[in-house]
């Protein structure tokens, strides 16, 4: 389902929103994923482009490129639709999004979340899921090249 079709049939239903890199797929991320969507009816994701990502991370990444990682994502279950966007934070998105739930990860504050105050002036949720310990892309990356 495209973005902008979940946008135009949202009325009575519950958008949930979340962002990431998800540059290398893992448990963790599946496990967030189902969790998030658990919480509403849509599921949009927004994806930080790889532009972004190689701002926030370095270059050497992201290891996958924002087309192959959109297409991993768009083929979960959980996910319903995947929005790319170019900047450091997605706060833009969720401006246009106006998501009814806003979620991270469980290492993340409620009140560092971007885009908790968009969320939360139109009465929608902002949450910090459950964190599940041990999975990470850098994990992931440190232990092939073994460094772990």
């Amino acid at each position: 389902m495209s973005l902008e079709s979940i946008l135009e049939n949202r009325e009575g239903k519950k958008l949930v929103f979340t962002n990431g890199c998800f540059d290398i797929l893992h448990k963790g991320h599946v496990s967030y994923l189902n969790e998030a969507r658990a919480q509403g009816d849509f599921l949009i994701v927004g994806l930080n482009s790889d532009a972004s990502v190689k701002r926030l991370k370095g270059d050497h990444r992201p290891v996958n490129n924002e087309l192959d990682r959109t297409f991993m994502l768009e083929n979960l279950k959980a996910v319903d639709a995947v929005a790319i966007f170019e900047e450091d934070t997605p706060y833009n998105l969720i401006s246009r999004i106006q998501p009814d739930v806003l979620v991270k990860g469980g290492d993340w504050a409620v009140e560092d979340i971007v885009g908790h105050d968009i969320v939360t002036a139109r009465g929608g949720e902002v949450k910090s899921l459950r964190f599940e310990e041990g999975y990470s892309t850098t994990g992931l990356i440190n232990k092939v090249q073994g460094r772990s």
